[in-house]
């Protein structure tokens, strides 16, 4: 049945593998998938792009083609610059890459020309393929659009080249990370690591309670290379909203019937501050999911009564230490809790690398089930962050009596001022209960005397008359006095990146002024 579903083909692609050699790389699961749902749609847009497993495998089979005859080989570097809209066609490149034996260098086209080249310097990039209005400095590599890669894949005679082999151990992808407290850094990753946990032949994918899952995770996050994973792996095919709005993405919910939302925080809290929940019908939606930062307990309970048929998930990783996660459907009693570790392992470590006991306070570790990943041209800095197969998360929290993490706060965010340490997060969660507060980001200042202080920068609520004082007021029946901000400003909107986390350098040196 799997061969007459793929007759039809003109191209004459390689054969399916076995499920254990097919499982074991990104392609291979698109293969595996493509020969059993060759019709079921895979990937699609809301603006009415649509890509079937089967189109998915033949376009990347043919797109991989043409990046061996125009000289990429197993190991190159290949930059994938693309956007929003253009997520199905990355999807396809991607793969193509992978087929290739090279390695996809996903970056979003959001980011500036300078940054991009500078991502493309790093990695050593041979080559680059480009969505539609990307903006890819000169340099030396060359840049092809998709639909060049197709036409020269039509010619005669590319149906002919050889294709590699390519292994569990093989490099799949170089990811940067987000760069909020320092310069991105590429993490490389196996296919073997990218893949983990898959199950490609089960009868019971994940997701199965949803025909559609949802998301507007830009290209090059670790969140959207998870949504790359789900829609080869998931039952659902992935929607993708090509520009993020409350009205816009909670419209797609109710007009599609969206069973599963996956989400970052400030996402979610401009669901809840739009208040799309009075105006749209959320009831299909069973599963909504955050990630990239930990959910204030505030927001998370406000999303149980917006989506009230949901269960609302907070998930807990970084592309460093993907696919280990943490993740915690949201409890009332443990509101701070971001859950037990779902893959891989949780430990919170104090200086020497050991494990401390339940409600002190030290390193958040999480530790990968499969292969690790690694610093790309970077072993000094990953020397700090990768040990002995632990992760180190750059947070500060504890795990309490049951095994439950809680963080504390980003270290390199954590203020000192004068003989006491704030967390940031704390004074934000509870920022965020005010009414009159719709989004808030706090730092530290210097200060001649405490050394640091602390301030916030706050969005306010839609429709409010904010007053500072009153938000110190209310601060000051919840927190201890060196908790309360010293400074606060109010912004239209705070600075954020792609994956939707705060830019608290841009953040300072506004406040500063």
């Amino acid at each position: 049945m799997q061969q007459s579903a793929l007759d039809h083909r003109t191209d004459p692609a390689p054969a399916p593998r076995s499920s254990a050699q097919g499982s074991r790389t990104v392609h291979g699961l698109l293969d595996l998938r493509a020969a059993a749902q060759p019709d079921r749609t895979a990937i699609s847009t809301d603006t009415g792009t649509r890509l079937t497993f089967a189109d998915w495998r033949d376009r990347s089979v043919r797109a991989a083609r043409a990046l061996v005859a125009r000289g990429v080989r197993p190991g190159d570097r290949v930059g994938l610059v693309f956007g929003l809209r253009d997520w199905p066609e990355f999807a396809v490149q991607y793969c193509a890459v992978t087929r290739a034996g090279a390695v996809a260098v996903p970056i979003s086209d959001g980011r500036p020309a300078e940054a991009v080249g500078g991502l493309l310097e790093h990695c050593g990039a041979s080559a680059v393929v480009a969505g539609a209005g990307a903006s890819v400095p000169l340099g030396p590599w060359w840049i092809a659009a998709p639909a060049e890669l197709a036409a020269e894949a039509a010619e005669s005679g590319a149906a002919a080249v050889q294709l590699p082999e390519v292994a569990a151990a093989d490099p799949a992808q170089v990811l940067y990370t987000s760069g909020t407290t320092g310069r991105p850094m590429g993490v490389l990753a196996s296919h073997g690591n990218v893949v983990h946990g898959t199950r490609p032949l089960a009868r019971h994918r994940p997701l199965a309670h949803s025909e559609e899952f949802l998301h507007a995770f830009a290209v090059g996050t670790n969140a959207g290379q998870t949504m790359l994973v789900n829609a080869l792996d998931a039952h659902p095919a992935a929607l993708v909203a090509t520009r993020f709005t409350p009205g816009r993405f909670a419209r797609l919910i109710e007009q599609r019937s969206v069973g599963s939302v996956f989400v970052v925080p400030a996402m979610a809290a401009e669901l809840l501050g739009a208040g799309v929940q009075e105006r749209h019908d959320l009831s299909s939606v069973r599963l909504f999911g955050s990630t990239a930062a930990a959910l204030p307990p505030s927001v998370a309970t406000a999303l149980t009564a917006a989506f009230p048929n949901a269960v609302v998930v907070n998930y807990y990783t970084s592309t460093e230490a993907a696919p280990a996660q943490t993740a915690m459907v949201f409890d009332p009693s443990r509101p701070t809790a971001l859950g037990l570790a779902a893959r891989g392992a949780v430990m919170v470590a104090g200086p020497d690398g050991r494990p401390l006991p339940a409600g002190e306070t030290g390193d958040v570790l999480l530790r990968s089930p499969g292969a690790q990943r690694a610093y790309y041209r970077d072993a000094e800095a990953g020397a700090a962050v990768f040990r002995s197969g632990w992760v180190r998360m750059g947070d500060v929290g504890y795990l309490d009596p049951d095994g439950y993490l809680h963080l504390v706060d980003r270290a390199s965010d954590v203020i000192k001022s004068g003989a006491y340490k704030v967390s940031t997060l704390q004074v934000e969660s509870v920022a965020l209960e005010h009414p009159g507060v719709a989004d808030v980001a706090v730092v530290g200042l210097p200060h001649p005397v405490l050394g640091t202080s602390v301030a916030a920068a706050v969005v306010p609520a839609a429709g409010t008359a904010f007053d500072p004082a009153a938000l110190r007021s209310f601060l000051a029946e919840r927190l201890a006095a060196h908790e309360i901000p010293s400074t606060i400003r109010t912004l239209d909107v705070l600075p954020r990146n792609e994956a939707g986390k705060p830019l608290k350098r841009a953040i300072r040196e506004l406040l500063a002024t």
